[in-house]
């Protein structure tokens, strides 16, 4: 009796209780409480902590290089923008002063048109009450400043001026075309603070048409050479031109100080500009080759001299007179130069 109720305590013990008692037979050797198993664990977690700190890692590497990149491609988006943008500009300026087209109005006129705009160039029109006509083109007076320039460099030539490795074509267009543009810039100025209804264009042409006398003068004058014949024509031709561009800023100016000044500065630069080409302009471009290169000095040169008077007294035995032999020396010398 007593067994029984002790089997029946212990079944009931293994029933209630399963988590207190283990079968030691059924356990296998192989079962993971050796310490093999369990540095095979430990190894495992570590190897495990490594790859997530690797990786922990990584993302924030990438996290990094991901802003940097995100800040590059910026940079990169901005500047090739910039550039984009200054290239458009580039481009949009270049072919603003590049087309044909923006220069066709100043350029575009007939040769009849130019003929007879030069021969209204020398005559004076007295009309005051209403502003004259001027010519908006810049063909004919561009023409009349080359034309200049050629005729400054043929009197250069005919005067007998040493030209040096082109220093004189440089000097001719620097003064005609100096002339033409500052003389036209400062008239712009006065009749801009004398009130005058001219633009620039206008005073570049009006001018520019005035040095047709020049070129009529200089012209005759570089090839006879009387200065009477120069001062007739710089009264009549000169004056005639300069009384024109005199006529129009005259009706297109109010109040006769205003009137007085500019009128009075254009004449005198115009007419004093053509007493500078024809006497002072030669003798200028001479003291500036000089002054680049050198005062033009010719070369040594042998002299016959005669044969002094103490001949006889160191030849006492020669019976020529002195004379003969110096005629005779002379020619020698004469011949072997020749030669």
């Amino acid at each position: 009796m007593v067994l029984a109720r002790n089997g029946e305590a212990s079944k009931k013990t293994s029933s209630g209780g399963g988590s207190a008692v283990i079968d030691m037979e059924n356990m296998d050797d192989t079962s993971g409480s050796s310490f093999e198993d369990m540095g095979e664990l430990h190894q495992r977690l570590r190897e495990e902590e490594v790859d997530a700190d690797a990786a922990a890692a990584e993302e924030e590497d990438g996290e990094f290089l991901g802003m940097k990149g995100f800040k590059g491609q910026l940079s990169r988006q901005v500047a090739d923008q910039m550039w984009q943008a200054g290239k458009r500009q580039a481009s949009r300026a270049f072919s603003l002063y590049a087309n044909i087209d923006i220069l066709r109005p100043y350029f575009d006129v007939e040769p009849a048109q130019v003929r007879s705009r030069l021969l209204e160039s020398m005559i004076p029109i007295k009309m005051v009450n209403f502003p004259q006509k001027v010519a908006g083109e810049l063909y004919g007076p561009l023409m009349l400043v080359f034309t200049l320039v050629a005729i400054l460099l043929h009197g250069m030539k005919t005067s007998d001026t040493i030209i040096r490795e082109g220093t004189l074509m440089g000097t001719a267009i620097g003064t005609c075309f100096g002339y033409w543009l500052g003389v036209s810039s400062f008239i712009y100025f006065l009749a801009y603070l004398c009130n005058a209804q001219i633009t620039m264009l206008q005073m570049l042409a009006l001018l520019g048409y005035g040095l047709f006398g020049h070129c009529i003068v200089l012209f005759v004058t570089y090839n006879i050479h009387l200065h009477a014949l120069f001062y007739l024509f710089w009264l009549l031709v000169g004056g005639l031109s300069t009384l024109r561009m005199v006529a129009v800023l005259v009706s297109r100016t109010v109040g006769p100080t205003q009137r007085l000044l500019l009128c009075g500065t254009l004449a005198a630069l115009h007419m004093l500009f053509l007493l500078y080409l024809h006497f002072a302009y030669h003798k200028v471009v001479e003291g500036i080759l000089d002054t680049l290169e050198g005062p033009n000095i010719p070369p040594m040169q042998r002299v016959p001299r005669d044969i002094p008077a103490v001949l006889p007294a160191v030849l006492p035995d020669a019976k020529l007179p002195i004379s003969v032999v110096n005629a005779t020396a002379k020619a020698l010398a004469v011949t072997l130069q020749s030669q």
